[in-house]
Order: structure tokens, then sequence, then C-alpha cells
């Protein structure tokens, strides 16, 4: 991971290397619920646009391997599709939603 740390994304790269990348494709993954096969696609794309692309890892379960180490880990909270509630901490068992009445489940 510290060799990944380390190597820049190009000979001559001051300001991105290859852990840092990674990082904020994942960032940009979770904000705008790309699937793995965006992500993919995303990463594809890059590695085609820059002359030393090969450097970055090529799909999501790649870079995964890579991140694992780090521990960063996340926890999936549900929500209303209303946007009334979540079902978290006290709210964690309950099958309808509080305000709205609709069920946590698809039916």
């Amino acid at each position: 991971m510290l060799k990944d740390f380390d190597e820049p994304l190009w000979d001559g790269c001051t300001n991105h290397n290859k852990l840092l990348v990674v990082a904020q494709v994942f960032t940009i993954k979770s904000d705008h619920r790309l699937s793995e096969a965006g992500y993919d696609k995303l990463i594809e794309w890059a590695r085609s646009i820059l002359s030393e692309g090969k450097k970055l890892k090529e799909n999501f379960y790649v870079a995964k391997s890579m991140m694992k180490p780090l521990g960063l880990g996340y926890q999936k909270i549900d929500m209303c599709p209303n946007f009334c509630m979540l079902y978290y901490l006290k709210n964690v068992e309950l099958t309808e939603y509080m305000t709205c009445g609709h069920s946590r489940y698809k039916p």
C-alpha cells in the first residue's frame, strides 16, 4: 500500500498518486451511486486517456482489494422512500415507517 501511495500516476505528476486516485474514484462512485460496472467503465476511460494509465487498477474488484487494508468500513442504513425516517439506532428493528406507514420491505 505504501508503494501505491508513493508511486505517482505518471512520471512527473506531483499532485496525484495511485492510492489517492482510487480513493477519489471510490468517493465519486459512492456519491453518485455508480454500480461496479459504472466504476469499471470510468476507470477504463481514464486508463485510455492517460499515457501511463496502466498504473490505475483495472477494475472495482482489484481497487477494492487495494483499499481493504485501510480498514474503511461502511454501514448501510435503510431509509423511507418518502424521506420521513431512518432505520437507525432505536428504529433498526421496525418493519413499518412510523410517519407514513409504508412497509420497510418490498411486498
